[in-house]
């Protein structure tokens, strides 16, 4: 067997989704209506998602059946390869052992499909036409409009415009598999007016995104629904499969996690690798570091607050309990457009509250020299996004050179970044910047925040 690569055959493919929700250390907060704020009903989240997909949301069986047609899809890239980055430990000259999920061998690069798909099923199966979403980067973008295609359903994709500029490629392969793309802010919706009649120049978020992908759906009359590529319990759910996966290579190797590292954004990628060994760690004594890893110039973790908070910006979403900069905030435009998210997973954000998931920001520059050292040791360009992994783990491996441990660590590399290479030039040419959001302008936008009794 080889020492370097870790591969399971198509029939190792999980057959269950993992929900963590059963084995959640905390109870989870209720979700909220915008409106009333009180806890929301199927009735409300229909106008949102089918029922099958709420129920799914809401379920506290620890295992959901993957549907065959399904995992049939999923056979076009999964399962993943794991890869041991000897040539890294090399160049670190560390006793650690590093591990590596590589989620970007899917046909779009990344490791969205494994909701995307799954949501487009369900969508298919409760009789849904078309669906509107958001995307940062355009990953999710791409991969609900390949896995909509599979089904024959239409897209609508609001892109947040920072990025829709940044990466025209990503926008392109959006449009190749049959989504249609527009730059958020639009003047397609009321609230994107009434976004650019107050900043014209509005750079864009995700959470304006949403809040014009969902708009769109609540306004259809039920002729389309939302899709969600991050932070919801069954989008969790749905990237078990990342973690399902490595517990079993794992075993390949003979070896298991002293750390798991994941860059975190809404928490989809983060929560597919961590949750199946959080697992582990809750219910079969294991001891494993969890570690999420976010932007110094989006800190929701590290510097925002547990608190309730809408999940866009014109608080049309539904209210949830979660680290959060606050709904009205405005990061920078930074190139790892995946985590520019206000809020968090609620998930997630119990987990690092309650002390069993570490949070960590790192900065862009370190961020963007750790990607360039890994693509020259491991030959794998990564995305912007999963390069804050890379870092987080790079430095665990230092660490381990000073002390002289041999811990093993593992991180998803979450997408490449084959498309990111504006990003790229821009850092060889010297003209990114580390950008650490000022104190006042966190504390003006959690004032927003919705009052809970």
């Amino acid at each position: 067997m080889s020492k370097y690569k870790f591969v399971l055959d198509d029939s190792r493919i999980p057959k269950a989704w993992y929900n963590i929700a059963p084995d959640m250390p905390v109870a989870a907060e209720p979700v909220l209506n915008p409106q009333t704020l009180e806890p929301v009903t199927p009735d409300f989240l229909s106008v949102l998602f089918p029922m099958n997909i709420i129920k799914q949301e809401i379920s506290q069986e620890r295992y959901i059946e993957i549907p065959e047609p399904v995992r049939e899809i999923y056979k076009l890239w999964r399962p993943t390869p794991m890869f041991r980055a000897h040539r890294l430990e090399k160049f670190l000259d560390t006793p650690a052992h590093i591990y590596y999920k590589h989620e970007g061998v899917s046909p779009v690069g990344s490791h969205k499909p494994n909701t995307a798909v799954a949501q487009a099923f369900y969508n298919k199966e409760a009789g849904t036409k078309a669906l509107t979403t958001e995307t940062g980067a355009g990953q999710w973008g791409s991969a609900l409009s390949m896995s909509a295609g599979f089904f024959d359903l239409a897209v609508e994709v609001y892109m947040v415009k920072v990025s829709y500029n940044q990466k025209p490629y990503r926008r392109m392969v959006i449009q190749n598999y049959g989504g249609e793309v527009y730059a958020s802010p639009t003047n397609r919706t009321e609230y994107g007016r009434s976004v650019l009649a107050q900043f014209p120049d509005s750079p864009g978020t995700l959470g304006i995104a949403i809040s014009e992908a969902v708009e769109v759906a609540a306004k259809s009359g039920g002729t389309k629904k939302y899709s969600l590529g991050s932070v919801l319990n069954h989008v969790m759910t749905h990237q078990s499969v990342i973690g399902l996966e490595a517990l079993e290579q794992m075993e390949m190797a003979d070896e298991y996690p002293d750390i798991v590292i994941a860059c975190a954004g809404g928490g989809s990628n983060f929560a597919g690798l961590a949750f199946p060994f959080l697992r582990e760690n809750f219910t079969n004594g294991m001891n494993t570091r969890i570690i999420a890893v976010e932007p110094a110039s989006c800190p929701t973790m590290t510097r925002g607050k547990y608190a309730f908070d809408y999940g866009d910006t014109a608080a049309m979403a539904p209210v949830v309990k979660m680290h959060t900069l606050g709904h009205t905030f405005v990061p920078p435009g930074i190139h790892a457009g995946g985590l520019r998210y206000h809020g968090m997973s609620a998930s997630v954000s119990a987990l690092v509250e309650n002390g069993d998931v570490e949070a960590v920001a790192v900065k862009q520059l370190a961020t963007f020299e750790a990607a360039v050292q890994f693509a020259r040791v491991e030959g794998i360009i990564p995305a912007p996004e999963s390069a804050h992994a890379i870092r987080a783990a790079m430095d665990q491996a230092l660490i381990c050179k000073e002390t002289g441990e041999e811990k093993v660590i593992v991180f998803n590399l979450s997408g490449h970044g084959h498309f990111d290479m504006a990003a790229y030039d821009a850092y060889h040419a010297g003209k990114l910047q580390d950008y650490v959001h000022p104190t006042e302008k966190i504390e003006e936008a959690m004032s927003h925040l919705p009052k809970i009794g």
